[in-house]
């Protein structure tokens, strides 16, 4: 069944609509960044660049590294903007743009997070790098889909106990990662951990300027959380929407972490533009292996 025109938004030259992408624009393995600046720090170190373009906060720039076809592409923040980049990607692949029926065989893409985190943990100083091996939904935004059997339970009832979770607020989720993907980034100079994602900047990660907060204790309750070999080591705005849609639509994702605060001791990095340089090296010298 062909899907509505309400429902799949395309523009007037046929690429989708938000992200301004046709199918030949991309290739299946993308980096995503928050920062639309930091495109092309990442594609500055690519062979050539064959497409560019840019819709609102949505920069993505596609070329080759070292024989490696890669998509850049710039988010914007938080998880609504998570939610158009990868539906509208999915779309590029696993729709006949043409037609607007689901193609009977599938794609899956490879998407690979860089971005920077704040640490929550004393261990996980500022400068160092960390694997998201799960994350910490508590944004509540992937509830709008059907995510049974993408999430841990167990973990989540831990949590919501430790926390005593206010019911007014969506039900937290732990998403992994992919394992796949994994393989390829880990090594002994990078931390790994669950990511908290939160939905705000301000008082979804307890920060209080004029407003008062539901929970004024949850940081420090975020901090202390520990089950089995779970802890909350960071903090942030994506990954566990990455994670949750990627699971659910059948993609391969990572969120790679830049640590750049350390909110246990108060430490902010002295160059984070450098921990980012640095991290965008770590993740190329390795995306030409996937």
């Amino acid at each position: 069944m062909a899907i509505k025109d309400s429902e799949l938004i395309l523009n007037p030259d046929g690429s989708v609509y938000h992200l301004n992408l046709k199918p030949e624009n991309i290739s299946d393995t993308i980096i995503f960044v928050g920062d639309q600046d930091r495109v092309e720090k990442i594609t500055a170190h690519f062979d050539s660049i064959e497409f560019s373009t840019q819709k609102r906060e949505f920069k993505t720039q596609t070329g080759y590294y070292q024989d490696k076809r890669l998509t850049v592409i710039s988010t914007g923040i938080g998880p609504d903007n998570i939610d158009i980049v990868l539906n509208e990607l999915d779309a590029l692949v696993n729709i006949n743009l043409e037609t607007r029926e689901v193609k009977e065989e599938l794609t899956s893409l490879n998407i690979i997070r860089i971005g920077t985190s704040g640490s929550l943990q004393n261990d996980i100083p500022v400068d160092a790098f960390l694997i998201s091996t799960h994350a910490l939904d508590i944004n509540g935004m992937l509830h709008f889909y059907q995510i049974e059997g993408i999430s841990n339970p167990e973990v989540e009832d831990e949590f919501i106990k430790h926390t005593n979770w206010d019911s007014n607020k969506a039900r937290p989720i732990v998403i992994d990662n992919s394992k796949f993907l994994e393989k390829y980034f880990e090594g002994d100079q990078i931390h790994k951990g669950m990511t908290g994602t939160a939905g705000g900047f301000y008082g979804p990660q307890g920060r209080v300027l004029r407003l008062p907060l539901q929970d004024a204790n949850l940081n420090t309750k975020l901090d202390n959380f520990s089950y089995k070999d779970f802890r909350i080591t960071n903090f942030e705005m994506e990954t566990s929407v990455i994670y949750g849609l990627s699971k659910l639509l059948g993609h391969e994702a990572l969120s790679l972490n830049a640590i750049i605060a350390n909110r246990a001791n108060g430490d902010f990095s002295k160059d984070p533009k450098k921990v980012v340089d640095r991290l965008i090296m770590y993740a190329l010298e390795r995306i030409v292996n996937i």
